[in-house]
């Protein structure tokens, strides 16, 4: 069988304990059938661009090659023109934006690294998957040397709309860049339906059946694979040290206390403000919840250097600060806001307490947290997942209750809903969520994209 390649912004490490189900699930295809994973080293260096250091270390089948980057090529590739452009425009944000032509050109620059780099550990017949936003062009660098292979390409996060696409500085150069794969992979039917659009409108081309897209001469196929989680791995959390001992402090606080639990990064599109407008409204409209019924949110820092990010972490602060004045009592602290990261033994521990999964992004491409939530809920006495429309997740659990988390009010009343939900309710549409995350795991997810590329002539 043909190698593996995968490319990535960060490499995966074997060598270390897998943090999320895709590092799992990559790190599994590519030990079964060997391979290369090529990323970013994580290393700063003072080298001129371009001649960054290849670290290729062989870890039994697979062979790991990380590549350095100077500070101007990670300011310009990563925080520049992927996180202050793709990112916000893929959220919608279009508002947020930070046009700059430097970092573009830097974006373009490394994504020709990679591909330069990559090269010289190619086989004629070794197929490539390429994930995420940081790397949409390096098919057409690839191309351009000459490079025949099988290669795909998996977007984590959605695919805007036609009109927000087309904001994008340079959107016609960046749609070309994903017609030089041979399979784009999508969250959602509707980022595919997106993708699929953009033919149609902006471009002119005919109206096209299946999941073949034809424009700039080139014909790809693009097709949705919902990502999931490795099940097993996350339950097995549940039996840590860690997780032991704060599932058993947590019930002994919880005999007559509810928790709701959120966990995103710090990010303007998790729809963390939001959240804490909804609590609070919860606790003006219905009393009862008063020293019963806590918030833990857990937002871990990311991207501080950004300013957008430092503007959501004081708003969140206030926001937290401003309910724990009003509500708070001597034995009772309405919101716990938690701003570091947290193991995920710990996360797994205290969704399995949390009456509420509170998971409600303003944009997100699937939600992993909703799954993970899910996963370890106790069959006797689930939780009720309250979930944003908006999260690539609600296409596949629509037997959570979802929300459209810009309207406070009707949020305010579903979480309401799910605090006092009855058990007969609440197992039903646990078993519905169970068997979607169950049946469609990050192994399946792994298998259905590779066989759909491997297909591909």
């Amino acid at each position: 069988m043909s190698r593996l390649i995968v490319v990535s912004n960060r490499m995966g490490d074997p060598r270390k304990p897998a943090k999320g189900g895709l590092a799992v699930a990559l790190n599994g295809a590519l030990n079964e059938i060997g391979g290369v994973w090529m990323g970013w080293s994580g290393t700063i260096t003072d080298t001129a661009p371009g001649e960054g250091q290849l670290h290729v270390v062989e870890e039994g089948k697979i062979t790991l090659a990380g590549l350095d980057l100077n500070q101007q090529e990670h300011d310009g590739y990563y925080l520049g023109y992927s996180n202050s452009v793709l990112w916000p425009a893929f959220h919608h944000r279009t508002d947020l934006i930070e046009s700059d032509s430097e970092a573009q050109e830097t974006y373009k620059r490394v994504n020709r690294t990679f591909a330069t780099r990559l090269y010289g550990l190619l086989q004629p017949d070794d197929v490539i998957w390429v994930h995420d936003y940081h790397l949409i062009p390096l098919a057409m660098e690839l191309r351009a040397m000459g490079v025949k292979n099988r290669i795909g390409f998996f977007l984590h996060i959605p695919m805007p709309p036609s009109q927000i696409f087309s904001a994008i500085p340079e959107a016609d150069w960046l749609m070309r860049c994903f017609y030089h794969f041979d399979v784009l992979g999508f969250q959602t039917q509707d980022d595919a339906m997106n993708f699929r659009l953009y033919a149609e409108r902006i471009l002119g081309e005919d109206p096209c059946s299946g999941d073949q897209i034809k424009a700039y001469g080139r014909t790809v196929t693009s097709r949705a694979f919902p990502i999931g989680i490795d099940v097993d791995q996350f339950r097995d959390l549940l039996n840590h040290p860690d997780a032991v001992e704060l599932s058993e402090r947590l019930e002994l606080n919880s005999l007559q206390r509810k928790w709701v639990t959120g966990v995103e990064r710090l990010d303007y599109s998790k729809g963390l403000p939001e959240r804490m407008k909804v609590f609070r409204r919860l606790l003006e409209k219905y009393p009862e919840n008063m020293r019963r019924t806590t918030l833990v949110q857990i937002a871990p820092p990311t991207r501080e250097a950004v300013d957008a990010y430092a503007d959501i972490r004081n708003e969140l602060e206030s926001l937290s600060g401003a309910v724990n004045g009003e509500f708070a009592r001597i034995d009772w602290t309405p919101i716990r806001y938690i701003h570091r990261h947290v193991s995920r033994a710990k996360l797994a521990a205290l969704f399995s307490i949390s009456k509420v999964g509170l998971v409600t992004p303003l944009r997100d491409g699937m939600n992993l947290v909703a799954k993970e939530y899910v996963a370890v809920q106790p069959d006797d006495d689930p939780g009720v997942l309250v979930l944003s429309r908006f999260a690539g997740a609600a296409e596949e659990m629509d037997a959570a209750l979802l929300v459209n988390p810009f309207d406070i009010e009707s949020t305010a009343d579903t979480l309401q809903r799910a605090l006092s939900m009855s058990l007969d309710e609440r197992k039903e549409r646990h078993e519905a969520l169970k068997r979607v995350v169950e049946d469609g795991d990050v192994v399946t997810w792994c298998n259905g994209f590779l066989d759909c590329l491997r297909a591909q002539r």
